[in-house]
Parts: structure tokens; C-alpha cells; sequence
């Protein structure tokens, strides 16, 4: 069981859930009006830790890195929508105990559905609870204690300390807490499209060109020469012949391309406002600060 002296354990450290998974940071806590231990911890989700929710305290346990609470991560985030800047009223409480399936249902006999009065007054005998002490208008009701009439029992609004509760309060400070996400930016395709070049290759060709050749009346070719008229008229022909280039095509594979990634990282600056509380010292000659 969680005790006022561990509430420095829990502030600011980790909320896991009954499975051992985090919930957040714990921020506030809560105490009964009635016995004084804390009885909520307000806890910071969400991907920036902007969002506050009210989880129970009973039956929570200590851990080296925070507190684990018996209740589901998912049940936290569907939690009802309390303000956590102020005091719990009954009606919010019984809410969040519903909710949560935490102690004893408050009784809808005898009275409103949470068991008080217009006074704030239990009308179905039950076990007094945190907000049990409020009037009509959600003050604290005063009554005659110990420590004399018209004195208010417990704390005083929603501090965990104070002048009704020990001698030192709590000075709390936002932390920011930057993170990252994935989103999608752009996409890349590759396309293939045909496009037409002039390619110059120079070859070699090779012609036949007609060459007169001439030989004198010899003892070997007098017979050739002979052999015919004396005179007559007749003609030679001789086939001429060349070379021509000759182009064919063909389509050969040359590489194979892909897309791929690559992860290159670079810093960005993220500017954002947070808030501290200071604590200041007021004497009766003069005033000093401290943080």
C-alpha cells in the first residue's frame, strides 16, 4: 500500500499497468479527505504527454522504476474526462470508481445516486471517501475535531503538501519530452520509356574497279592471239563488284534497376513554452524567492 511518505516515489516516475506495460508519468497526487493517503495519481499520456488522467492508487505497489496499478492500460485510456486542476467532487469520483470497478459501488437509496445529500452528507451509512467532506457547492464542509470547531479535516484543495499536511510543499516544474514519428512524406517510382539516338560507326567496304591491262605477242600466247579473223570488231565484258554496309539490330539486356531507401538523419529545433512553479519566502521585512 502506497503511504504519504512515498508519494516523492511516485511523482515524476513511470505508471505501468497490471501487465507490466506504461501507462506515463505520474504528476499529481490525490488524497482522501477522510484518512489522508493518497488515493489517486493523475498520470500524463499520449505521444507528447499532454493529456492527463485519473488512475487509482488502491492496491498499487512500489517499483524500482515508479508504480504498478491494478488496472489495464486500456481502461486508463478510456477513463472518464476529469479536470485535474481542481478538487474531486463525489459525483467525479464515483465516476471514475465505476469505471475503474475499484472499492464498494456507492448505494442509489435514501438519497442521490452517490449516496449524499444536498449537504454532502453520507445518507447510506457507508464508507467515507475522497469528496465525502464536500458541501453543496463542493467546498470543504467544516466540522469540530481535535483540533477545534470550524476546523477543515484533510487537505486543503488538491496538494499533497502543505500547511495541513507537513511542513514542506512540493515545487513541480514541466519537463518537454521530444519524440519522433513516421509519417509519410513523398513517393519515388521508377518509369522506362523508349528514347531514339543516332549511333556512327565506320566500316570497311570494298569495290571491283576495271583495270585495262596490256601484254605483248609472246611465243606462250601467239596462238591465242592468232586464233580468229585478222580483223574484226567484238566485245569483253567483265562483272564488276562492291560492298555494302549491311545494318541489322538487336536487343540485348544491359543492368537491372531498383528502388531502395536509405535513412539519413539530420536535427531539427523544436521551440516550446514550459511552465515551473517557484516558491516564494514572505517575511514580515521584506520578501525573498527561492526556487
Amino acid at each position: 500500500m502506497i503511504s504519504t511518505q512515498d508519494i516523492d516515489r511516485v511523482i515524476g516516475n513511470d505508471v505501468v499497468d497490471s501487465d507490466g506495460d506504461t501507462i506515463g508519468t505520474a504528476t499529481e497526487v490525490f488524497l482522501d479527505d477522510q484518512s489522508g493517503t493518497p488515493e489517486w495519481v493523475t498520470v500524463k499520456t499520449g505521444l507528447f504527454g499532454t493529456k492527463s488522467t485519473f488512475v487509482p492508487l488502491r492496491e498499487a505497489q512500489l517499483t524500482d522504476g515508479g508504480v504498478r496499478v491494478p488496472v489495464s492500460k486500456a481502461a486508463v485510456k478510456d477513463a472518464p474526462k476529469v479536470d485535474a486542476d481542481q478538487h474531486l467532487s463525489p459525483q467525479e469520483e464515483q465516476e471514475l470508481y465505476r469505471h475503474y470497478g475499484v472499492g464498494e459501488q456507492m448505494g442509489t437509496t435514501g438519497g442521490r445516486a452517490d449516496g449524499l445529500d444536498d449537504r454532502g452528507t453520507r445518507t447510506d451509512g457507508g464508507t467515507p471517501r475522497l469528496g465525502d467532506d464536500l458541501d453543496d457547492r463542493g467546498q470543504h464542509a467544516t466540522r469540530s475535531t481535535e483540533d477545534g470547531p470550524g476546523t477543515t479535516a484533510g487537505t486543503v484543495g488538491r496538494d499533497t503538501s502543505g500547511p495541513t499536511t507537513d511542513d514542506a510543499m512540493t515545487r513541480s516544474e514541466e519537463r518537454l519530452q521530444v519524440g519522433t514519428e513516421s509519417a509519410e512524406v513523398g513517393r519515388a517510382r521508377l518509369r522506362k520509356y523508349v528514347v531514339t539516338e543516332n549511333v556512327t560507326r565506320t566500316v570497311p567496304v570494298s569495290h571491283e574497279e576495271v583495270r585495262v591491262e596490256r601484254e605483248p605477242i609472246t611465243e606462250a600466247n601467239r596462238g591465242a592471239a592468232l586464233d580468229g579473223p585478222a580483223l574484226s570488231e567484238e566485245e569483253h565484258e567483265v562483272t564488276l563488284h562492291a560492298e555494302r554496309p549491311v545494318v541489322d539490330k538487336e536487343t540485348v539486356p544491359v543492368e537491372r534497376v531498383r528502388l531502395g531507401t536509405e535513412t539519413v538523419t539530420d536535427q531539427q529545433t523544436v521551440n516550446e513554452q514550459v511552465a515551473h512553479e517557484e516558491i516564494e519566502q514572505v517575511e514580515d521585512g521584506g520578501r525573498g524567492r527561492t526556487r
